[in-house]
Order: structure tokens, then sequence, then C-alpha cells
């Protein structure tokens, strides 16, 4: 099923931050945050175990259980089950993730694909998130770097295990849609070219963004086209470094990255342009993208991404990043 079919607009709310992702929030703040995205009209909200040890939809699943459930969509991941075992959240093995979340709940994090591991992870997440049902699930992170050589091996485990299980929650109707939800290409154009399971859509995070989206342009984005399978833009503003922030890819952004916002932010500012509306537009703009899903911590943020969203970019920004070099050739821009 095209997810197009049911998400209620095209802006969501990615509520990693929501886990404590690089400080420590206060539940009030947490709430607000959630409060504010619905006072805005967002009605698509995407969680995962992995924010905060089951944090993020703890506190997601605190305001959105005063909702009415037919109101909003909800999706949530699999490939990690959270543990009642305390462990040092400063000590987990997680690649480029480390540390993101060591302000989040210490439950011991268990890496598991299999079905079994599946279903529990489905049962935990609508416990946690007070709810009887999930409109899509994702598999988490089965490419993650901390894999290194082993990431094919950790990919077999999840076709065999966790999709098969998601389709077939798909086709009795338990689930509207499933996929993966990642920040690297190769698992889903690997995907792409399997018989049997077939996804529905992929949340592919922070590899479709103004500072990179080359990759993704070759082959993925044509091919997912082609087959009708959805594209979620998360992290459009690539781990905050586009919105203000100083992380890229999760860490402190290097001074590559950071100069070549500096060089959007002259051309958004000669154009009058937020920064934020060049990097969430552009996200949208490709034919095979559904929906983009930024993340906040504060109710402001939330007012601003939905501005951003309204906002009339000029043609010429466009022509001028193209012809500065700063985005691909083919790649589409809104026409307004």
């Amino acid at each position: 099923m095209s997810i197009t079919s049911f998400l209620p607009g095209r802006l969501g709310f990615g509520t990693a931050p929501l886990g404590n992702m690089f400080r420590a929030i206060p539940d009030e703040e947490a709430a607000a945050t959630v409060e504010a995205a619905w006072d805005q009209g967002i009605r698509y909200f995407d969680t995962a175990p992995f924010y905060g040890a089951g944090l993020s939809e703890i506190r997601l699943g605190e305001v959105l259980s005063g909702r009415p459930r037919d109101e909003f969509v909800l999706s949530t991941k699999v490939g990690r089950v959270i543990l009642d075992e305390i462990e040092d959240p400063s000590s987990r093995d997680l690649g480029e993730k480390g540390g993101l979340f060591e302000h989040g709940r210490p439950n011991k994090i268990v890496n598991d694909y299999s079905a079994d591991a599946t279903l529990r992870s489905i049962e935990d997440s609508l416990q946690r998130l007070k709810t009887d049902r999930l409109d899509i699930v994702w598999v988490h992170d089965v490419a993650q770097d901390f894999y290194g050589d082993a990431w094919l091996a950790a990919y077999e485990s999840a076709r065999t295990g966790a999709f098969r299980v998601l389709q077939r929650l798909r086709d009795e109707g338990v689930i509207k849609a499933w996929g993966l939800g990642v920040n690297r290409v190769e698992p889903l154009e690997l995907t792409l070219d399997l018989e049997e399971p077939k996804p529905d859509a992929f949340l592919l995070a922070g590899r479709y963004t103004l500072l990179d989206h080359e990759r993704a342009l070759q082959r993925l984005l044509p091919a997912a086209k082609a087959q009708h399978v959805d594209i979620v833009v998360g992290g459009p503003y690539s781990s905050g470094v586009l919105a203000g922030g100083q992380h890229f890819e999760y860490q402190k952004a290097p001074a590559s990255v950071v100069s070549k916002v500096e060089r959007i932010k002259a051309l958004a500012g000669q154009h009058g342009v937020s920064i934020k509306a060049a990097a969430l537009q552009f996200a949208l703009a490709h034919p095979a993208v559904a929906a983009a899903i930024p993340g906040a911590t504060r109710p402001s943020r939330i007012a601003e991404d939905a501005a951003a969203l309204g906002e009339i970019v000029p043609a010429a920004f466009w022509t001028a990043l193209r012809t500065e070099g700063l985005i691909a050739d083919n790649a589409p821009v809104p026409t307004h």
C-alpha cells in the first residue's frame, strides 16, 4: 500500500529528540513540543525503541493517548529490544551513534532482527505508546556501521526475520505498511532488488538533504519511484547543522560541512529565504518523497517547521545553488 493513501500531510514529526538526544530535556518540555506539533496540524508521528531506550515512545504515548487514535498516523521501529536490565548508556557500542542517547533511560538495548524479537518489540512499543495499533513499522538501522563487515549478515537476519513478519502483519491488516528505516542507501537498494518480501516505503535519514543527496539521486529514488515504494525523509536538517545546530551525522560537524552550510546560508540570505525552508522544501521536491519528519525538542521549532513548509522560495535561489555547485543539476526543486 502506498503510504500517501493514508498519510495526513507531508510534514510529520520525528521524535528522536524526545529520547534526550544530545541533551536531557524535562518531561514538561517534551510534552509541550508534542502538543505544539498537534496544534500546528501535524498528524504523523515517528518514533523508535532506540530513542532513549524507550523514552521517546513513552513521552509520545503520554500525549497522544489523550487524542482520538483515528486522527493521527503512528510509526515506530523494530530491530532493537529494550530490556529491564540496566546498563551504563555511555558504554554502549553504537558506532557513529555512540553517545547519542547518553541522557536517555539506562535500560539495556539488544540488537535483534529475528521474527520473535520483531513481535516482542512491537508488543513492547504498543505498551510504551499506550495504543492498540501501529500504522507503519520500520526495520531500524539494519546497515549501521557498528556491524562493520557483518552488516550483510545483520541484513540477512532481518530479511528472513523482521521483513517476513512485517509483511505478514501488513497482509493480515494488523499494520498498514512496513519498510526500512536507515541512514544508508545500500540496504534500500538491496531491498528493492528482492522479489519477496516487498516493502511499502523507506524512511531514509540524512541521505536526501541539501548537504548530501547525490548518491540517493543516482539509483535509489528513481528505482523507488518506479516500484511505487514511497520515501519518508528523516533528518532533513542533517542532524541540525542546517538549522543552526552544531551536529552533522550525529557528531560535531567538520569544518568542510560548516563551510558548505555557510555558503548555502549566504545565498539564502541574498534571496530572502530561511535555511529551514530551503532544506525542507528541497527534500520534499523529489516525486518519490511522500513526507519529511524533522525533529524538535522545543515548541518554537515546530512553528518554524510549519512556516518553512509554506514559505515561498524564489526560483532564482535554486538556480544560484546549482550555479555554485551546491546541489546536483538533476535534483528536483520546488516550483511555486
